[in-house]
């Protein structure tokens, strides 16, 4: 009888706990902390469905606003890239594209080759040529990839300039966005109706 008197007694003192915890819901929890119940979704409601705003720059997929001369955003790898291959990036964008290109230096790229140190000098030294435009960045952070993604959504008049795979992917979502990438140690061009040398 002892024992089952001791067990019984435990059990009431873990009940005791237990009630003495507070629930996530509980109102006196802070806002922020505390834990709503979800309301159960009525199925005779009306559902909205939200779609994003089709830019008037695009012709079904064909982008009006491109056109010479060709305003090109660099990434960090593209340069990097150039260099590598020994390629004069102002010179091989106007070979590729038979035509005036004006090449674009977002704040978030410098930032990048700056961060990678002294190795990247020369990438620094070329970027701060006269040629090459600036583009100022308003947001907080240095990513330079989402940067370039929101940019060329907002604005259809930019070519990305990258051989990141998985930029490249991001930006073939957005439709009317031409993508510049080097391959065969020169520059090639994908989803463009004037697109010449290699194919994708």
């Amino acid at each position: 009888m002892g024992k089952q008197k001791k067990t019984k007694k435990i059990q009431k003192q873990r009940n005791a706990q237990l009630k003495r915890l507070m629930k996530p819901t509980d109102s006196r929890i802070k806002e922020q902390v505390r834990q709503k119940r979800k309301k159960e979704a009525d199925p005779y409601e009306i559902k909205v469905h939200e779609a994003t705003q089709q830019s008037s720059a695009l012709f079904f997929q064909y982008n009006t606003q491109l056109g010479p001369p060709y305003h090109i955003v660099l990434d960090t790898n593209f340069i990097n890239f150039s260099i590598k291959n020994k390629l004069d990036i102002v010179q091989c964008m106007m070979d590729c594209l038979y035509a005036k290109c004006i090449p674009y230096i977002s704040d978030c790229v410098r930032a990048e080759l700056e961060k990678l140190g002294n190795k990247y000098k020369l990438a620094l030294r070329i970027i701060s040529d006269p040629r090459f435009e600036r583009l100022p960045c308003l947001h907080k952070g240095t990513y330079a990839d989402d940067c370039l993604v929101e940019r060329v959504r907002q604005h259809k008049c930019y070519i990305v300039a990258t051989n990141d795979k998985d930029l490249k992917n991001r930006i073939r979502k957005i439709p009317g966005v031409p993508i510049m990438y080097v391959a065969a140690h020169k520059y090639a061009i994908e989803r463009m109706p004037e697109a010449y040398g290699v194919k994708a």
